[in-house]
This record gives C-alpha cells, sequence and structure tokens, in this order.
C-alpha cells in the first residue's frame, strides 16, 4: 500500500515528514510512503513578518489543499501552525509525541544580554513574555529557514528559537538557555508534529493510529480549545501549555495587549472536579453564592450560569475556566473586546471565583 505524505520542503519540515514516515513504515510493514513537497504562502514571503499575513494557516494551507485535491493522502505539520478551527474536510488523525516544547536563546542567556541588546524574533508572542521580564531589551524580525535565522544573531544579542526545531535538526549545541515553560510559556502545539488526513478516510486514520500519542494529543487539543475560545492565532501575544501533573492537567497561559504592553499570566489545573460541576443543576453551574466583591466585572443581565459546550474529548468547558482564570489575574477585560471569534464576540467566561463579562 503506497500512502502520500504532503510536507512543506524546508529542512525542519523535510526532517519531521522523513520521521513520521519511518515510524509508519515500522509500524505497518511493507507500506511504502512517499512525500510530496509543497510550497507554501509563508515559504513564498519568506522576508514578510508573520503577524503580517493573517497569523496561522500561512504554513499549512496549500499543504491541506494537497490532500483535499487528492494529490496526497495525510498532511504533516507542525501542531503550532495550524489554526485552531480544523479545515472543512480535513481529520485531526494523530499527535506525534512531543518534542521539548521550550523556546531557546541562542547567543546569550537571558541574563547574560546586556542592557538594550537586540533579540531577534518574528514571533509577537515570544516579544511580549521576553519584554515583561526585561522590558530595556530591543526586537528585531527574524523570518527564514533555521540556518538562515542562526545566520541572523544579532552583534551582542540573541536570536529566539523553539528547542524542538534545533532538535530535529541537531543543532541542540546552538542553545545558551533553553527558557522553562513556566517562564516563556510556548504557543499551542509547540514541539508537536500533528497529521491530518481526508475527513472519512478511515483506512488512511487507521493506519496513522499508530504514531498517536494519546499524552500529547491530551494537552495539544486543551492548548488548541484555549486558541480556539479567544479567536486568535498567531498575530497576538497569546501563549498556552497544558503538561500533567499529579493527576491534574495543569493550563500555563499568557496574554498581552499589544497597545498597552499588559501582560497576564495564570496556571489553571483542570481538574475533575469542574467537569463534576459543570454537570449539576441539569448541565448548569449556578453562582447563586458567589461574593459581589469577588466579582470581575459587573454583569447587568444577571446571568449566573453558563452552558457546558464540548471543546474536545473529556474537556466540555473546562478550558472556559482557564480562560477566564487568566483574564481574571491579568484584569484585561478592557482590551480584551478585540480577541474575538469568527462573527461573534467572546461569549461570558466564568471563573471558580468570579463572574466575568467581555464586551
Amino acid at each position: 500500500m503506497l500512502l502520500r505524505l504532503a510536507t512543506r520542503g524546508s529542512a525542519q519540515a523535510t526532517a519531521q515528514s522523513t520521521a513520521v514516515a519511518d515510524a509508519l513504515r515500522a509500524a505497518h510493514p511493507g507500506l511504502d510512503v512517499q512525500l510530496v513537497f509543497v510550497e507554501t504562502l509563508g515559504d513564498q514571503r519568506a522576508d514578510v513578518p508573520l503577524h503580517t499575513m493573517g497569523g496561522q494557516g500561512v504554513f499549512v494551507k496549500e499543504v491541506q489543499r494537497a490532500v483535499l485535491d487528492g494529490h496526497a493522502d495525510l498532511a504533516v505539520h507542525s501542531a503550532k501552525d495550524l489554526p485552531s478551527i480544523t479545515a472543512d474536510g480535513l481529520h485531526l488523525a494523530a499527535f506525534c509525541a512531543r518534542r521539548d516544547p521550550r523556546d531557546a536563546l541562542v547567543g546569550s542567556t537571558l541574563a547574560d544580554l546586556p542592557p538594550g541588546a537586540t533579540v531577534a524574533t518574528g514571533s509577537v508572542r515570544r516579544r511580549a513574555l521576553l519584554a515583561a521580564e526585561r522590558p530595556d531589551l530591543q526586537f528585531v524580525e527574524l523570518r527564514g529557514n533555521i540556518q538562515t535565522r542562526l545566520s541572523k544573531l544579532p552583534e551582542g544579542g540573541a536570536l529566539v528559537m523553539a528547542v524542538a526545531a534545533l532538535q530535529i535538526l541537531g543543532l541542540t549545541d546552538r542553545i545558551a538557555e533553553a527558557l522553562e515553560v513556566d517562564r516563556m510559556v510556548p504557543a499551542p502545539g509547540q514541539g508537536c508534529v500533528a497529521i491530518e488526513c481526508r475527513a472519512g478516510d478511515a483506512a488512511t486514520a487507521a493506519l496513522l493510529a499508530a504514531v498517536d500519542h494519546a499524552p500529547t494529543r491530551e494537552a495539544v487539543t486543551a492548548e488548541r480549545a484555549f486558541l480556539a475560545e479567544l479567536g486568535t492565532g498567531c498575530s497576538l501575544p497569546v501563549a498556552v501549555h497544558a503538561e500533567r501533573v499529579d493527576g491534574d492537567l495543569l493550563l500555563h497561559g499568557f496574554l498581552a495587549d499589544p497597545a498597552t504592553g499588559r501582560t497576564a499570566r495564570a496556571v489553571a489545573s483542570l481538574a475533575i472536579d469542574p467537569a463534576e460541576r459543570l454537570s449539576e443543576a441539569g448541565g448548569f453551574i449556578s453562582f447563586s453564592n458567589v461574593s459581589p466583591g469577588a466579582a470581575f466585572a459587573h454583569d447587568p443581565d444577571g446571568f449566573g450560569w453558563v452552558e457546558p459546550r464540548q471543546l474536545g474529548p473529556g474537556l466540555f468547558a473546562i478550558v472556559d475556566f482557564a480562560v477566564a482564570i487568566i483574564l481574571f489575574e491579568g484584569g484585561l477585560n478592557l482590551q480584551i473586546s478585540r480577541l474575538r471569534r469568527e462573527g461573534a464576540a467572546i461569549r461570558r467566561l466564568i471563573t471558580w471565583g468570579a463572574l466575568v463579562t467581555l464586551a
């Protein structure tokens, strides 16, 4: 049997796709996997800042189109490049075991950067996170493939790259410092390779099940649900990382307002208890005991409950709690009106101790 695997042609994408092809051949002896190389808009416009190109999707749409048009059977992506809503006609069939999700500094550690040093990164998320810790830093744009970016190290400064990208290419010796996720929150899906096939292609989906990693799927699903709830892509400073700790799924979240520089970060525990509370009173949560002093924003309509919504396997509206906690902690209610889902403003969100109303 032949499987045609669509991928970008960059060194990182090729290495990732080759690893997927090798894993599929190992799991299914006799399977033939061929790579189909596709050039994306993000590849064609390597000189244009990503946040000016419409955010997520610039590295995946053409690869997805190859599958939808029948030129390939599956598409391999860096999960962080995927929009939070799966494209019509496609099925997210596998999340490969996650590599190191952290960001890394090349050229210098953060502490060793002199005042006013230049850091190269094209990510508004990375800029916001670094500026929150080191407001003296100056930032310059960084685009291109891995080797091109490494060649653009600012004099006396540093550049930021994903550890996973350096791992797959055997370049981890270039890392000066890997920044922990509670300090430098990664992008949703960072370090994970995601695989799509056509919706309804049960045969291909069954083959891909062999490379699906359940813990990674759980974590990345939560991260993508967080991003979907906000309705944002990589054009806004949003970061989230999920990990299992002592049985609970911890969600590290970060939001920033580019206009004011204000930031919010928090860690929410997506434990069993919130899901149980969602089932109370016939599927609604009662807030009759919420203290008025705990309210983050006044609710003029007296709205005191929220209908649970299925965001992902086993998640329901738990991610809503996490989003609201992060907004609550950072006091960003006046800035969040721009973070809209397609066609509608963000609806009311609930924290454990406060009712939050967002315009």
